[in-house]
């Protein structure tokens, strides 16, 4: 399921995180994806180990925890602490597919289900830089405002083109889903938004209540924790 969750951070945010990026010390990309992946990566990105890195992760982190759309579509059991990249000088990332597996910890593992990108420039202030998204529906190109966010399925083949004006920065980061199905997760989704718009036009309480039930046994047939 590919999503745009708008508004996840609010200008003020965008303005606060964007002033420490803009004087951050940045590295190469490269330095974070195996072979494959650094024959067409060619980006810069804010270190690992960075200070800087943790404390803006808990920004965005704080900011998801209080969005519900987020969590309906993404049904999050473990994400990766978020990280930042900037593209700028014809900087691009070819056509790759996301890493199955991530080092959470020295010793933990994370299953990537769900990929996220946090838009942190808004569209006028690059060129290029779209993110490219493949599925069974075709090819979607996706550039959001600043503050927004993208999801979609981590097994999606995607790239990010060329960023020939400007400066594209970004925060991304990975989820591991208490559903790992995609097409699972969709329909959760679905039935709970449908849920959502029943209780605010005041639909019969009988019948909100058995989907509500429906939608919890689902997940509760369906979740891994």
């Amino acid at each position: 399921m590919l999503l745009h969750i708008p508004e996840v951070l609010d200008p003020a945010q965008v303005a606060r995180i964007r002033a420490e990026l803009d004087a951050a010390a940045w590295t190469d990309g490269r330095e974070t994806v195996g072979v494959q992946g650094a024959k067409v990566k060619r980006n810069l990105q804010l270190p690992d180990a960075s200070p800087l890195r943790l404390q803006l992760g808990q920004l965005v982190l704080a900011a998801l925890a209080k969005n519900p759309l987020y969590h309906a579509a993404a049904l999050p059991l473990r994400t990766l602490p978020p990280r930042f990249n900037r593209y700028e000088g014809g900087g691009e990332y070819g056509y790759h597919v996301d890493g199955a597996v991530m080092a959470l910890s020295a010793d933990a593992q994370l299953r990537s289900d769900v990929s996220c990108t946090l838009f942190l420039s808004g569209p006028d202030e690059y060129d290029g830089g779209e993110l490219i998204v493949n599925d069974t529906y075709g090819e979607h190109e996706v550039k959001l405002p600043a503050g927004d966010l993208i999801v979609y399925p981590s097994s999606s083949l995607h790239r990010v083109t060329p960023v020939t004006r400007g400066a594209r920065v970004a925060s991304f980061f990975w989820v591991q889903s208490l559903v790992r199905d995609d097409s699972r997760r969709r329909l959760l989704f679905e039935l709970d938004s449908s849920i959502q718009r029943l209780t605010q036009t005041a639909a019969d309480p009988a019948a909100v209540l058995q989907l509500t039930g429906v939608y919890h046994n689902l997940l509760r047939q369906w979740s891994e924790t």
